[in-house]
């Protein structure tokens, strides 16, 4: 746990160093936010309550999908292979990353959250903690995907790679509509994504439907995500530096 704290601090401070970099993450769900959000509180399709956990989903979908873009400048320039001579288990390694990029993400959720209560939004104070404690806990599974993402092909294709995957599971989540609104065949496919069940829990959280059985999916499917994006991480680390 110490090497852990260690590694989660001197991963965070690098980044918190760099401002810019944490703000810039942020910018595409706040332009949606703040352009698209009265359009689509006008549009009687939904309210901020509905829109705001939409970009949350979206804000952890894109900023966790592509942070693995870090390791393979790690990789590049030998800071892995320099790690592989280091006492920390693999685990370790990962977590440290993970925990790293969860913090940023929550950082960046809350300013979009301040916001939207700005713009609109009233939701529940508890049901908004609840929600971005549940956005948060699925950036971990998605972030290690996408450290494993990062050290399986090559290094020039991931970007183009993850932004060809994680835009379409953004649509498909219905983060920015409701897949209500869809054809049956795209209601049917979107269902086959965990998303899709995390954005109907954020929007019932925000709306202070605690015990709904969309949170209860939501929370379920989220928790068999993150196990299962551990697993694939941790593997995809150890093997990386066996």
């Amino acid at each position: 746990m110490s090497a852990l704290a260690t590694l989660t601090g001197h991963y965070l401070r690098g980044t918190f160093k760099s401002r810019f970099a944490v703000v810039f993450g942020a910018v595409q769900p706040l332009l949606y936010l703040v352009l698209f959000g009265p359009l689509f509180d006008r549009s009687g399709v939904g309210s901020w309550d509905t829109l705001v956990p939409g970009l949350l989903m979206q804000l952890g979908l894109v900023s966790s999908g592509l942070v693995g873009f870090g390791i393979v400048f790690d990789q590049r320039f030998g800071v892995l292979e320099r790690l592989r001579v280091t006492p920390v288990s693999r685990v370790t390694l990962l977590l440290g990353r993970v925990l790293k990029d969860s913090v940023v993400l929550l950082v960046q959720a809350v300013g979009i959250t301040v916001i939207g209560y700005a713009l609109g939004l009233r939701a529940p104070l508890a049901g908004v903690l609840l929600g971005l404690l549940l956005v948060t806990v699925l950036s971990i599974g998605m972030a290690a995907l996408s450290y494993a993402a990062a050290l399986t092909i090559r290094q020039e294709l991931f970007p183009a790679l993850m932004s060809t995957v994680v835009i379409p599971l953004m649509l498909l989540s219905g983060a920015l509509l409701p897949m209500s609104l869809a054809p049956t065949w795209l209601d049917v496919v979107s269902r086959l994504t965990p998303f899709r069940y995390a954005v109907e829990a954020l929007r019932a959280l925000f709306a202070g439907s605690y015990a709904s059985p969309a949170v209860l999916w939501g929370v379920v499917v989220s928790l068999v995500f993150v196990v299962v994006g551990m697993a694939v991480g941790t593997m995809r680390f150890q093997k990386e530096n066996a």
